[in-house]
């Protein structure tokens, strides 16, 4: 078997068994999981493991989300073709990829220079064209890109920033993560209407930290 061939099958396997054997029905994420090439987004020496249920290491102690975790996220937002995202943390640029596979355009943060150049760089051989990048603290999202109709947040703050919420659209949604690393953290769908925000508990997870830059 070729290596492509290979990857092909484990990548439907993936799909199969852990999203749709799950409880992941939206069918675009199901569509752009089954076409992304996620192996691309790890070194080359996980390749093997990057279709399996759990996160893998990408350097600089960030993680790839285990591929479920990324399906759930992206069906609870509920993106159209014409929404604006904005993404905290691009980190492999997988997750940015499956969100540029359905939305109109995602603008991604990532404050690690080294990880949204690679980033960069994978996505663009891919031939993606609605992503734009920031290298910059999560913390303060795009202002200047605000409001977005979606925000993913792919680390976990202690609380919900401010700053977000303030660049979501009314009515927009947000998934993120609450908790200190390596304790018990919660994934919150954040629907913002008027002026109140409404959390909505998801699931247990573990993400790595957001961090906040020191001035």
């Amino acid at each position: 078997m070729e290596k492509n061939e290979k990857f092909a099958g484990l990548r439907h396997k993936m799909v199969y068994f852990q999203l749709i054997g799950r409880d992941i029905k939206d069918t675009n994420v199901i569509e752009a999981m089954e076409k992304i090439p996620r192996h691309l987004f790890v070194e080359e020496n996980y390749q093997s493991e990057a279709y399996s249920d759990y996160p893998l290491p990408i350097g600089m102690g960030q993680t790839i989300s285990q591929p479920y975790i990324v399906a759930l996220m992206t069906q609870a937002l509920g993106l159209r073709k014409e929404d604006s995202v904005l993404e905290i943390g691009t980190g492999s640029g997988y997750q940015t990829a499956v969100l540029a596979e359905i939305a109109k355009e995602v603008f991604t943060v990532e404050k690690i220079n080294s990880l949204i150049i690679k980033a960069e760089k994978v996505l663009a051989s891919l031939n993606y064209v609605n992503i734009h990048f920031k290298n910059s603290d999560g913390y303060d999202g795009w202002f200047e890109k605000s409001p977005f109709d979606k925000i993913i947040v792919t680390a976990a703050p202690n609380d919900i920033p401010d700053s977000l919420t303030r660049q979501l659209k009314n009515e927009g949604i947000m998934l993120i993560p609450i908790g200190l690393a390596g304790r018990t953290q919660t994934l919150y769908k954040v629907t913002k209407t008027g002026n109140k925000v409404i959390k909505k508990e998801i699931c247990g997870v573990a993400f790595v930290p957001l961090i906040k830059e020191e001035n």
